[in-house]
């Protein structure tokens, strides 16, 4: 019997990240030998165990055979005789199929420290890639979305995901399989992508390869729309912003959501449509109902957008629109609500006010000494610059 710490214990040590959870694939025993060692087995058709102390799971090494739809759909072949070198095949990303073999059962001190590679994951960790471990990812529509949550996760690196592998992801969004994913498993990947770092990296990503049409309709309907091309940008720093200010998943999720009202990324002022925001609510409540997200997000990004313009101008609200304002949120029940609305509002301030001054830098970097009267001489030649920026960003807003 050998035993191994694998996956992403194995993957974040090497990244010098913290390591959340422990994972360990045994080779060469049965369950019987599982169940003596005082392992709990964790579901009848699955073999993994929960160590009697610390809990972390143990699984048989094992294969799998695609032999239906969907993520469940595979067939599983646990026996003393599977390799790890065969066990390690079936993962996903090269940077997850490593592994570190381990005294016992009993004592997860590595050996020698030693990591099992077999198909390039130190190479792919060196360059910073993710990169599918063979073409069996193609069976598994659930690695689109975990792919694109890895990718958000380790963004800040400079990881990328290689060129192969996006195609592959490409292929299983066109071949319909992301339709036979569970929706709690949908939200389960995005709620997580949606808590990274870089949670923008995530929806950019599903976005670029067609996966949010199947799920998350409405999304993909605003931000394909030509006509909002700002929203998506927007939607993308504010989420950014999201992350460096570590909101919580209800704050994260409006800010996603808020897209849905297009009337909340105008660049100049205006008044909300009540129209618009029936609308963005209706986007909500179907992307909630389809991907089973949680009450408590949804309700939360309703509130936000419905109440979005009045909090945006706190200032410049009356006492009794205050007052009013109070009410709508439940504020004298839940007082950290109307907080979190505020900080939520602000972020997406400021993701309008980036775009605006990225606008304005653009602008600045259009106009050079060939765009003025070469015959200027002197302070002439930066009041010509100047007006001619000035112009072509007035020129951005027409």
């Amino acid at each position: 019997m050998q035993v191994y710490l694998v996956g992403g214990a194995v993957r974040d040590q090497l990244l010098g990240r913290p390591i959340k959870d422990k994972d360990f694939v045994v080779v060469g025993a049965t369950v019987a030998d599982m169940l003596a060692a005082g392992f709990q087995q964790v579901g009848a058709d699955f073999p993994v165990f929960l160590h009697p102390i610390s809990r972390e799971e143990y699984a048989l090494a094992r294969t799998e055979r695609k032999q239906g739809l969907g993520y469940q759909g595979f067939s599983v072949h646990a026996s003393p005789d599977v390799t790890l070198h065969e066990d390690l095949q079936r993962r996903d990303l090269t940077v997850n199929a490593m592994a570190i073999e381990v005294k016992s059962l009993t004592d997860d001190t590595p050996i020698n420290g030693e990591v099992v590679d077999y198909y390039g994951g130190l190479d792919d960790i060196k360059s910073k890639t993710l990169r599918h471990v063979s073409s069996a990812f193609s069976e598994d529509p659930l690695r689109v979305l975990r792919t694109a949550r890895f990718y958000g996760r380790y963004y800040d690196l400079g990881f990328s995901i290689a060129d192969e592998t996006l195609l592959l992801m490409r292929q299983l969004v066109s071949s319909g399989e992301l339709a036979h994913l569970s929706s709690e498993r949908i939200w389960q990947e995005s709620s997580r992508a949606i808590m990274q770092v870089s949670p923008q990296v995530y929806w950019q990503q599903l976005f670029e390869i067609g996966a949010l049409t199947e799920y998350f309709a409405p999304l993909h309907q605003v931000w394909s729309h030509s006509q909002y091309g700002q929203i998506r940008e927007i939607a993308q720093t504010a989420l950014y912003f999201a992350g460096q200010m570590q909101l919580n998943l209800s704050q994260r999720w409006a800010l996603l959501m808020a897209s849905l009202n297009t009337d909340l990324f105008a660049l100049k002022p205006t008044d909300l449509s009540s129209n618009n925001i029936a609308t963005a609510v209706k986007g909500i409540n179907d992307i909630g109902n389809s991907v089973k997200v949680p009450k408590a997000q949804t309700q939360f990004a309703t509130l936000f957008v419905q109440q979005a313009k009045n909090l945006s101008i706190i200032d410049q609200l009356s006492a009794a629109e205050k007052i009013d304002l109070i009410q709508a949120c439940s504020a004298h029940k839940t007082p950290e609500k109307l907080s979190q609305l505020l900080v939520t509002s602000h972020v997406l301030k400021l993701a309008i006010q980036h775009r605006q001054m990225m606008l304005a830098l653009g602008s600045f970097h259009a106009i050079g000494m060939n765009d003025i009267d070469q015959n200027l001489k002197g302070p002439a030649i930066g009041a010509a610059l100047r007006q001619a920026r000035i112009e072509h960003l007035e020129s951005q807003h027409a």
